[in-house]
């Protein structure tokens, strides 16, 4: 699983992977936020759709913002709904464990495929203290467990496992029914998911849990160097990129 925000991602990646994810890191990654928090329903929406022109095979998986599901189970339905309706995405990923239980039991209840997000979820950042990994101590651990159940129980057909140690991870991979998909959660989950310009090399400063595939950000710099010098030395265009008349001598 990788991140895609818009259709020519969505293109190149499709082949090669089983899901995609429409994450609401799209603010911190392509829009220059500092947290996930200020991305909006249509923002989703809007992304959504274009990865789903881009898309033919993989299973397309759309985040529910911060604040569009968390007051209630019939306002996180009638989100959910939008989002599938309007970009044609197969499932909805939300955050949270023991809390969010009732809300994914009436989202899957209702025809929504649900995917879970447990133990570091960006969206509570600020009430976390920052992006801090879980299971350091016996009281986030038992919370991460106690959430990983909860959510399979709900009825998530998988749940996205964020930020926790590495014998953490195999803990709970071991206690659910349903795939785990670890992001700086080691190799002991049944899958992995990355944000793809952090994989691409695209980003200053990945997490500890990224390997950076290929390095594109230089080789992006230096086609913009090169195309400057040419336009300014008026070597490009030349006349191999030029449009000719027919009856030119």
């Amino acid at each position: 699983m990788l991140t895609a925000y818009d259709a020519l991602m969505a293109s190149l990646l499709d082949e090669h992977c089983d899901m995609l994810l429409v994450g609401d890191s799209l603010g911190m990654v392509r829009l220059g936020m500092t947290n996930t928090l200020p991305v909006s329903v249509e923002m989703m929406s809007i992304h959504g759709q274009a990865v789903m022109r881009g898309s033919k095979k993989a299973l397309v998986v759309v985040d529910m913002p911060f604040g569009s599901y968390q007051e209630s189970p019939p306002i996180a339905f009638r989100h959910a709904a939008r989002l599938l309706q309007e970009t044609g995405a197969q499932a909805v990923k939300l955050e949270g464990g023991e809390e969010m239980a009732e809300t994914i039991s009436y989202l899957t209840k209702r025809g929504i495929a649900v995917m879970g997000h447990i133990g570091l979820t960006p969206q509570h950042v600020q009430q976390m203290g920052g992006f801090k990994v879980q299971g350091k101590n016996e009281a986030s651990w038992n919370k991460a467990l106690r959430d990983a159940v909860a959510v399979n129980k709900a009825g998530a057909f998988a749940m996205v496992v964020e930020g926790v140690v590495e014998l953490l991870a195999k803990e709970i991979t071991e206690a659910v029914t349903i795939p785990t998909i670890g992001i700086g959660a080691s190799a002991a989950c049944d899958g992995q998911v990355l944000v793809t310009e952090d994989m691409l090399g695209l980003t200053d400063n990945p997490p500890k849990f990224v390997q950076q595939f290929v390095q594109l950000k230089g080789l992006i710099s230096q086609a913009a160097e090169d195309y400057a010098a040419q336009v300014k030395a008026a070597s490009f265009p030349s006349s191999e990129q030029c449009y000719h008349s027919k009856n030119a001598s």
